[in-house]
């Protein structure tokens, strides 16, 4: 029982208890229990948001006993989409005891587990509280356990239409944590967003959209995150110990397998599966449709690492088949690492509804990352030279050379990816 789930912001906390209610159903299959819920059979999750309406689905989870009440921490009010606000809070007391109350509820956790290898946090890039709030807690946690590692699911917002401020939110956020993580698992609105309209189609015969987002598309998006995490991160036979009961290292070796090198820890996945047996070669094309190839330069991506997650796998039929040699070539692996494709397999799928399908998850430390950087540096510069809603971040000691070594930051990252 090595992590802590730490979920901040409105969006973290969605997904975050989207991963909850899976983490109680799964908790009893396969036999190997669970790293991510307590002995005494609490739920290893610290919920944290500034706006307490949030929260208010997570009291279900302490009226049922697998939360803990003090797991849950909340302010009074939001942080205004606004990532200076998050991060530094109110200029007087609440925003310090909000940071205050929620390492507290970090570091008393860590403490309850039998050996604490680090935190996985669940948050968005573009809003206040999960960009601001979410940037500071790693660098605290950091600060506070340096020889643990922190792993961060971060949603990144639709290119366009979600916020004024989203681009300097996403700029400033990532800036922040790759400074202070160790790895930093991207899920993309618009990709998601086209996920859950094709699974909507097929549920109920229509997407279900009338204007912007319907609740029920959401709820979708959120599920195809979590089902993406859960691929992931639910313990595997690979590495669980001869009594069959995991040690919960899986986020960790995801780190270890696909960010060879840490100036370049930004990482994307792809899943496919199905309610029936299909070939693991099908799986893997099929993961690969959404990878792209060419960036709009011409040039090639490539993808330093590459770690696929075989779920089903009852008659070790994966590594028969060639779907790693297929990855390796779609991913455009590079030359320079030697072993660039892990994988790791189970026969039992906890993740579907189906325990006998075929799931094959895919992440890759893949080159495409930086298409997404170039676009919020080309924004946010675009913006300062306006000085578009600069002083919205004034206001709370965000200054023009905090801006400028974000750009710096993320521009660095491009020129590691695009050197290798």
């Amino acid at each position: 029982m090595s992590a802590v789930i730490l979920q901040v912001g409105q969006c973290g906390n969605q997904v975050g208890l989207e991963w909850c209610e899976m983490l109680s159903k799964t908790s009893e299959q396969c036999g190997h229990g669970s790293p991510y819920i307590t002995k005494e059979g609490t739920l290893a999750v610290v919920c944290v948001d500034s706006d307490p309406k949030v929260l208010r689905r997570a009291q279900r989870l302490v009226r049922n006993k697998t939360l803990l009440e003090s797991n849950i921490v909340q302010g009074k009010g939001g942080r205004g989409n606004n990532w200076a606000y998050g991060y530094h809070g109110h200029w007087v007391e609440e925003g310090d005891q909000l940071l205050q109350q929620a390492m507290e509820a970090v570091r008393q956790e860590a403490e309850r587990r039998d050996y604490y290898g680090g935190t996985i946090m669940l948050h968005s890039v573009s809003g206040g509280t999960g960009s601001g709030l979410g940037s500071r807690l790693c660098e605290e946690i950091r600060a506070e356990f340096p020889v643990s590692h922190i792993l961060t699911v971060s949603v990144v917002p639709h290119q366009s239409g979600e916020s004024p401020l989203q681009h300097y939110n996403t700029l400033l956020s990532l800036a922040a944590l790759h400074r202070s993580s160790d790895a930093i698992l991207l899920f993309h609105n618009d990709q998601a967003l086209s996920y859950s309209r094709d699974l909507q189609k097929k549920v109920s015969g229509t997407f279900g959209l009338s204007s912007g987002l319907a609740q029920g598309t959401l709820s979708f998006m959120n599920k195809h995150i979590v089902s993406c995490i859960a691929g992931l991160l639910l313990p595997v036979h690979n590495l669980t110990t001869a009594s069959n009961w995991s040690l919960g290292v899986e986020p960790w070796e995801l780190i270890r397998s696909v960010c060879p090198m840490p100036a370049a820890k930004l990482l994307s996945i792809t899943q496919a599966g199905s309610r029936e047996k299909l070939k693991w070669d099908s799986l893997a094309s099929s993961t690969l449709q959404s990878v792209p190839q060419v960036s709009l330069a011409g040039r090639s991506y490539t993808s330093r690492a590459v770690l696929a997650v075989a779920r089903g796998d009852q008659d070790n039929s994966f590594i028969m088949s060639s779907a790693l040699n297929k990855l390796k070539r779609g991913h455009r692996c590079v030359a320079w690492n030697p072993f660039p494709v892990d994988h790791w397999t189970d026969p039992c799928n906890e993740v579907c509804l189906s325990p006998n399908a075929h799931l094959l998850t895919v992440c890759s430390n893949h080159s495409s990352v930086t298409s997404l950087l170039d676009h919020v540096v080309h924004r946010t510069k675009e913006m300062i030279c306006v000085r578009a809603y600069l002083h919205w971040y004034e206001r709370y000691g965000v200054e023009d050379q905090d801006f400028q070594q974000a750009v710096e930051t993320l521009l660095k990252v491009v020129e590691e990816y695009d050197a290798h």
